[in-house]
């Protein structure tokens, strides 16, 4: 496994401080890519978080649209706007030859966070998970040269099962917020109450709706690996995060499906190890 530098990019810093699943994937990615990924990476933080940063929905917006002008230069190989992740940025999409429409699926998907209305329901819980992760696992496929059907659509999959995960895994942070990403009717149908949640109270009407999702990302993770063989194995770091995926979803089942469980927040003790012979063997 390659080690990490002490005189990391400021994207890699970035990305190893707010996002270290996806910091690790990296350490496996060819040298020579792993820039790109880092830039595309901290990109991916600075609209994600924007929900977190603003005030108001009109600022979030902006925010936004900062990144949607930028990107227009880029693609029209215009002078960029001097920025810490915009410039590598550019420079990823530049040599990769990576798609915009991706990009601005990320970005409208972000604007979406800034409605705090929770799903209607779990197809709409995975038609978010899809708009925020599939589209950046694709794009980080292209940056390592898979650019096939077959391994985009083992991007998707990948991307839309991590990013259930990620959700079951982020309940407390959200209800911090007063943000319910749980599917509304399969809290009401369990009998699983928002004041709890926001409360920061563990029910056991709650856990099964934490199941459901988390079956739902098993079923996605596993569509993902059916096409392990459609992905080059330079592009493999690309699909890692579903090794990591795994962990978080095992540690909530052997805690009874309780997203408060101190166990499920904890980052697993063994995902270095898990990460290196899931590389090793060329399987996600």
């Amino acid at each position: 496994m390659a080690k990490a530098t002490p005189d990391l990019s400021y994207c890699g810093r970035e990305v190893r401080k707010y996002d270290n699943d996806r910091f690790l994937t990296c350490l496996f990615a060819p040298a020579e890519r792993r820039e790109s990924l880092f830039a595309l990476y901290a990109f991916n933080l600075e609209i994600a978080k924007t929900r977190e940063v603003v005030t108001e929905p009109v600022l979030g917006q902006m925010r936004l649209q900062f990144w949607r002008d930028g990107l227009d230069k880029i693609y029209e190989g215009a002078a960029v706007p001097k920025h810490a992740v915009m410039e590598p940025l550019a420079a990823a999409v530049r040599e990769g030859g990576l798609s915009r429409a991706l990009f601005d699926r990320l970005i409208d998907a972000r604007e979406a966070d800034l409605d705090d209305t929770p799903p209607a329901n779990l197809s709409c819980l995975v038609n978010y998970a899809e708009v925020t992760g599939a589209p950046l696992v694709q794009l980080a496929l292209e940056i390592l040269g898979a650019k096939g059907p077959e391994a985009m659509e083992a991007g998707r999959q990948a991307g839309i099962g991590y990013a259930l995960a990620g959700i079951v895994r982020a309940v407390p942070f959200h209800a911090r917020q007063h943000r319910q990403l749980l599917p509304a009717d399969r809290m009401a149908a369990h009998g699983a109450k928002p004041g709890d949640l926001f409360e920061l109270r563990s029910t056991p009407e709650l856990r099964p709706v934490a199941r459901e999702v988390a079956e739902a990302a098993r079923d996605h993770l596993a569509k993902a690996r059916a096409l392990r063989r459609s992905v080059p194995r330079a592009a493999l770091s690309a699909l890692l995060p579903a090794v990591l995926a795994g962990l978080h979803l095992d540690a909530l089942a052997r805690e009874g499906n309780d997203p408060f469980a101190a166990r499920v927040l904890m980052p697993h003790p063994l995902r270095h190890a898990k990460l290196a012979w899931a590389a090793l063997r060329g399987r996600f």
